[in-house]
């Protein structure tokens, strides 16, 4: 996190315009070099951050306490699955980071879950994956075993 403050301080010292391609409609864009060089910059940190881990969470609240039900059914269906060790982050508390993930994935709700750096979706996406077998699948592909699966095998 302290390269994205260096690099946005960077972009602040600078300050200049810079001017967008024109649009279809024929306006002329310009926005601050601040502004799109902490975006980028932010974007960037976004991408390190699904990386980072295994599973990543972003979320409303935290796996201890979530704070709607969306990110509670996403944290029970890991827990379910024995996964535990995931890093979340909760978007509540800072809008920068709630509309940045919206952006970086081109997914407009949360919770945001993702798989070695790779969008795999929301609560709905994740609970269909769970009913459908390919959670079990997808965790193994992470080197996880699911937990579902080893209590399939010991009640046999």
């Amino acid at each position: 996190m302290n390269s994205l403050i260096r690099n946005t301080a960077r972009c602040l010292q600078s300050g200049a315009a810079v001017y967008m391609p024109r649009q279809a409609d024929g306006r002329v864009w310009t926005a601050s070099a601040r502004f799109l060089c902490a975006a980028a910059d932010f974007q960037k940190a976004l991408g390190d951050m699904v990386q980072k881990d295994k599973v990543v969470v972003f979320m409303k609240g935290t796996p201890a306490q979530p704070m709607c039900g969306f990110s509670n059914a996403v944290v029970q269906i890991l827990r379910m699955h024995g996964v535990d060790d995931y890093a979340s982050y909760n978007v509540l508390e800072d809008s920068e980071l709630r509309e940045g993930v919206k952006k970086f994935s081109n997914w407009p709700t949360i919770p945001q879950v993702y798989f070695s750096g790779e969008f795999v979706g929301g609560c709905d996406i994740l609970l269909q994956m769970h009913q459908n077998g390919d959670l079990v699948d997808e965790l193994k592909k992470l080197g996880i075993s699911s937990a579902l699966l080893e209590a399939e095998k010991e009640s046999k």
